[in-house]
């Protein structure tokens, strides 16, 4: 039976990076996941994320959002590709909202450059591709970005690879148990590992962790529109952004990088068992994102070009959940998730790495703490 320092049971965004992590510092590593990363049916999917530093959801993320950027910068160089392209990032809502009132607390706290832009201001800057209301203001961040998940996940598994980690690819583990070491089961066999990282996905909100966890999973459609006659230079050139568009109800969009503006409704989704989840977009739901972009980008409510679905895991409060298992301290729980954890995924490889290996993680973890 094989033995190996560390096991990971999922190796999509977090997965990844933390056998990146491990791999790097001389652990042996082994991963395993029921399909093949990067692939469609989970949450790392759409070939684009948000990544933004005037964080509305809490402050206490700047600081992990910050580091982030400095290991997408690092995997950018040690993989030769680019996965962060700067385009600027433009918050829109009532300037008493969640998402205003939000960031601009986290730019403040935290020192961060910022606009706050009237709608007037907004029209003006941004010329055919945003028509607030009256009520509406903005906030404006020039280091946002997109992120290329597909391309990030494959750079993040190619190097870890290369780096001495064994990958099994769909091997989905079927259990594990707590010994002197820790045994883990898939149908192709059983692993011993001295710690367990459970970065499963949508798939934590199962029996996988071996104990009830307070997740949830919800099916997301995203949608790519063309842009209308007049308006593709514009979709170009867009920064990306999130518009409260009623009382913490949000919908956030993308530029226009090659196969149309990418729009999707931020939270939401119906609830969903990740087998099963129903993959067509249906009409109702199309109208509803026509409805809610006529008034506001009218420019890009073109035709349908493509659909696709993003599963979100769901913690109660949407803050992550990172944390030793109460069965076993050598398990360690990864959901940072709630639709918002992408952009941290090699910053929180790094915490994950440094749990496995009884290192004291950089960051307070207090907040994502299971009995919090």
């Amino acid at each position: 039976m094989s033995s190996y320092d560390v096991g990971i049971a999922g190796l999509g965004a977090m997965g990844s990076m933390t056998a990146l992590e491990l791999s790097r510092r001389g652990m042996r590593v082994i991963g395993w996941d029921r399909f093949r990363p990067p692939h469609a049916l989970g949450s790392s999917t759409g070939r684009s994320r948000i990544i933004r530093e005037a964080y509305f959801e809490h402050p206490q993320y700047v600081p992990l959002v910050q580091r982030a950027y400095q290991k997408w910068a690092e995997l950018e160089r040690e993989a030769d590709c680019s996965l962060l392209t700067a385009t600027g990032g433009l918050m829109i809502g009532p300037p008493g909202g969640t998402l205003l009132q939000g960031a601009r607390r986290s730019a403040e706290l935290h020192g961060l450059g910022f606009e706050d832009l009237s709608a007037l201001e907004i029209r003006r800057r941004f010329a055919g591709a945003f028509a607030p209301g009256s009520g509406d203001a903005g906030l404006y961040e020039s280091r946002a970005g997109v992120l290329r998940p597909e391309a990030a996940i494959g750079a993040a598994l190619d190097l870890a690879e290369r780096a001495g980690a064994q990958l099994r690819f769909d091997e989905p583990v079927a259990e594990w148990s707590a010994g002197k070491s820790i045994t883990v089961r898939t149908g192709a066999g059983e692993y011993q590992v001295a710690r367990l990282i459970l970065a499963a996905g949508a798939w934590m909100a199962g029996t996988l962790p071996g104990a009830p966890l307070p997740l949830g999973v919800a099916r997301q459609p995203l949608f790519w529109f063309e842009p209308l006659e007049g308006f593709r230079e514009s979709a170009a050139q867009l920064p990306v952004f999130i518009w409260e568009w009623a009382p913490e109800r949000m919908f956030y969009g993308f530029p226009d990088l090659g196969d149309g503006v990418k729009i999707a409704i931020h939270h939401q989704g119906e609830p969903a068992d990740p087998d099963g989840v129903r993959r067509p977009v249906d009409d109702h739901e199309l109208a509803r994102v026509r409805t809610i972009l006529a008034s506001r980008t009218p420019g890009f409510n073109g035709r349908l070009l493509e659909t696709a679905i993003c599963l979100y895991t769901n913690t109660p409060d949407g803050d992550f959940l990172i944390d030793r298992s109460p069965s076993d301290r050598r398990v360690i729980l990864a959901s940072p998730c709630s639709g918002h954890g992408f952009k941290f995924a090699p910053a929180l490889g790094e915490v994950l790495a440094d749990l496995a290996t009884d290192r004291t993680p950089a960051f307070d973890l207090t907040p994502f703490r299971l009995a919090r």
